[in-house]
């Protein structure tokens, strides 16, 4: 076996350019491999620390689509959600933990001669128990503050560096439309969503505040959505239940009437975000395995020129006594290198190439079945000559001894 392995290295070594082309084609496929596989493990994990981030137990409760001289608007635009809505949730929902009413509009916060536009929500307190939200420096507003309108303002991470940069916000005062905010909290950076949204770009101010000062809507106490949290993630579906049944009988909606808004559940939404992700990496995966055959199918191809290029050398060898699967050993051997090479002991799909190979012994098992069977016609040739030897050398000298009798007679 050693002897074979020797062979083998001398002959890749002798044929330097072709072994480099071959192993390049392995080692395109496994990096396509591996980098494709990657891409699709880390969209995954990225989804996964964004639902833990969030929260699995998380309702979203939109309004019904508006309608305008008779053509219905995007989801979410009527104004059918109120803070009455949202209180009847907080006393009557048994399995809702937290309720928070939230109005929002993306606007402009200034401080000194910086600006930064972000997304500013109005809601109560209990939005940052729902949203898992930690506090990095100060604190949040309290439920007094946000029923009482006070002029303060929660700041994310984001905007806080962008208005200040290295100096500590606690205590500064930014405006929003004209409006002096003290910044009382800086909260701490969450990243980015799967889909790229920044969740620290964003600023939160008491309720009553928004509605007063910040956004005046035409219809009193109406809300953009109301985000409520389930006990836990078991109680998700009895939450969603409750909600339903609480709003239709507010608004006295018989059986079959269409509901004027929306109840969306952030696990399903994430899991479908999951699922989609899943088989892009499956997809992925399928057409960087392609990148990896196509590596296997030119070191069979390789190897099946070496077979016919070395023909002579192979009945040269088996004419001294080699036998068939010694040279099969060689050219598996020739094969493995190639693998192992282009692949790498530690990449698990370079062993993907490694097991492709070992069909090539059968690809030139034929011919050197063929060339055994030729050797075999040679060996009984030569024996049949040596026979046949004797007899030949008799019959030339029977002449010669005619002649003899005959001069004798003579």
């Amino acid at each position: 076996m050693l002897e074979t392995l020797r062979t083998a290295i001398r002959s890749l070594l002798s044929n330097k350019i072709r072994s480099a082309l071959t192993m390049l084609g392995i080692i395109i496929g496994v990096a396509a491999v591996i980098t494709m596989v990657a891409i699709g493990a880390g969209a995954s994990r990225n989804i996964q620390q964004f639902i833990s981030g969030v929260g699995s137990n998380i309702l979203i409760i939109m309004p019904g689509a508006a309608s305008v001289g008779g053509v219905r608007q995007q989801a979410g635009s009527g104004a059918t959600l109120t803070t009455e809505d949202a209180n009847a949730l907080q006393r009557e929902a048994y399995a809702l933990k937290g309720v928070a009413p939230e109005i929002f509009s993306r606007t402009q916060l200034v401080y000194g001669n910086m600006n930064w536009s972000t997304l500013v929500t109005g809601s109560t307190s209990a939005i940052f128990d729902i949203r898992e939200w930690k506090i990095e420096d100060g604190r949040f507003f309290v439920d007094d503050e946000a029923r009482g309108g006070a002029k303060i303002v929660v700041l994310g991470a984001t905007v806080a560096k962008n208005l200040f940069g290295t100096e500590d916000p606690i205590g500064k005062i930014v405006r929003i439309r004209n409006v002096p905010m003290e910044v009382v909290g800086v909260l701490a950076a969450k990243g980015q969503t799967p889909w790229g949204q920044d969740q620290d770009d964003t600023a939160f101010v008491p309720f009553a505040t928004a509605q007063r000062s910040l956004f005046r809507r035409g219809i009193a106490n109406s809300v953009q959505r109301i985000t409520v949290a389930a006990v836990n993630g078991d109680s998700v579906s009895e939450a969603e239940r409750e909600i339903n049944a609480i709003l239709r009988q507010r608004r006295r909606l018989g059986e079959g009437e269409p509901s004027d808004f929306d109840v969306r559940n952030m696990a399903e939404m994430l899991d479908a975000a999951a699922q989609s992700t899943r088989v892009m990496s499956l997809l992925l995966g399928a057409v960087a395995s392609v990148s990896l055959l196509v590596g296997g199918i030119g070191i069979m191809n390789i190897m099946l020129v070496s077979v016919t290029e070395r023909t002579r050398e192979i009945g040269i060898r088996m004419a001294i006594g080699a036998r068939a699967s010694d040279i099969r050993t060689q050219f598996l051997m020739e094969a493995l290198l190639f693998s192992i090479a282009g692949g790498r002991r530690r990449n698990r799909p370079g062993n993907v190439g490694v097991e492709a190979h070992h069909r090539l012994p059968r690809l030139a098992d034929g011919r050197l079945h063929r060339l055994g069977r030729a050797r075999l016609r040679l060996l009984r040739l030569r024996r049949d000559l040596l026979r046949l030897l004797p007899r030949v050398e008799g019959l030339a000298a029977q002449p010669d001894r005619g002649a003899a009798v005959r001069v004798e007679n003579t």
